[in-house]
């Protein structure tokens, strides 16, 4: 699937753009069946909040039960001091998660394609296991920022093998929000741990003290939908806010290799999907 030059380029640079990989009609398609999720959510079953920023505080039950569940999230920006929706429930969504990959039909078939198998084992991820899936609004206006954060400190393994699969579903542009990469990340070493202890307390540890990218290390990944990103996990990633009037849908999955141990303190401990 992945030419040498690429294998090379990914292992130097610790991601890789796959620029128009699938069909506008894909991304349509993953995008209708989102959107029907959020209308059958009732946005009084909950008032959970989806941040980076604030993740070592307020990480709830309603999001740590979600491993093998489709829930939705809020952005932080979506409700008023009174604790009211500021706008319609369709643009106050930040993300769907975390088993799209397993439990909805059109995603199940799309995330447990013969091509994501196919580049996950050019990456060197043996045996593949999905381990979460996302569906990601970065909606216009209140879309949040997405902090400086590295993939393996949500999906420990040793040795370490998580892969990021990030795909567009719509255009992501530096002014809506697009992924940004540390453009020196090859060789960052893993930063912070997110660990979920057996009482269910969770807590961001410290591994290395070493200071995150800053901006003029971050390459903006502007790419079309239908683009897929893949990067590995230490490569610094983050996400600045969206104040365009245009959203900024993407769709992710985390993959590890099931010949890699999977650590216990790990958040999420659902049962992977093999591919």
């Amino acid at each position: 699937m992945l030419s040498q030059s690429q294998k090379d380029a990914y292992k130097k640079d610790g991601y890789l753009v796959l620029a128009d990989l699938f069909s506008q009609q894909q991304m349509d398609l993953l995008k209708s069946v989102a959107l029907k999720l959020v209308d059958e959510f009732d946005p009084d079953s909950t008032r959970s909040v989806f941040s980076t920023e604030k993740q070592d505080t307020s990480s709830d039950e309603y999001f740590l039960s979600s491993g093998d569940k489709v829930r939705c999230f809020f952005e932080e920006d979506a409700f008023s001091e009174s604790g009211e929706l500021q706008q319609s429930k369709h643009l106050s969504i930040n993300k769907i998660g975390h088993a799209l990959h397993a439990q909805t039909p059109e995603f199940v078939e799309f995330s447990q394609s013969r091509i994501i198998a196919e580049i996950a084992l050019d990456l060197g991820v043996s045996s593949p296991e999905i381990r979460q899936s996302m569906y990601i609004f970065k909606q216009p206006k209140i879309g949040g920022v997405i902090r400086w954060h590295q993939d393996a400190s949500y999906f420990m393994t040793t040795p370490m093998s998580v892969v990021t699969f990030w795909f567009a579903i719509e255009d992501a542009t530096i002014e809506n929000g697009c992924l940004q990469v540390d453009n020196q990340g090859g060789d960052f070493p893993l930063k912070e741990q997110f660990k979920r202890y057996p009482d269910d307390s969770t807590e961001l540890v410290t591994l290395v003290d070493r200071e995150w990218p800053g901006d003029d290390r971050a390459t903006p990944l502007e790419v079309k939908a239908g683009s897929l990103v893949v990067f590995n996990g230490t490569l610094p990633h983050y996400s600045a806010a969206n104040r365009s009037k245009k959203s900024r849908h993407a769709f992710t999955l985390h993959i590890t290799s099931a010949d890699a141990e999977y650590d216990e303190l790990n958040w999420l401990q659902a049962a992977p999907v093999r591919i």
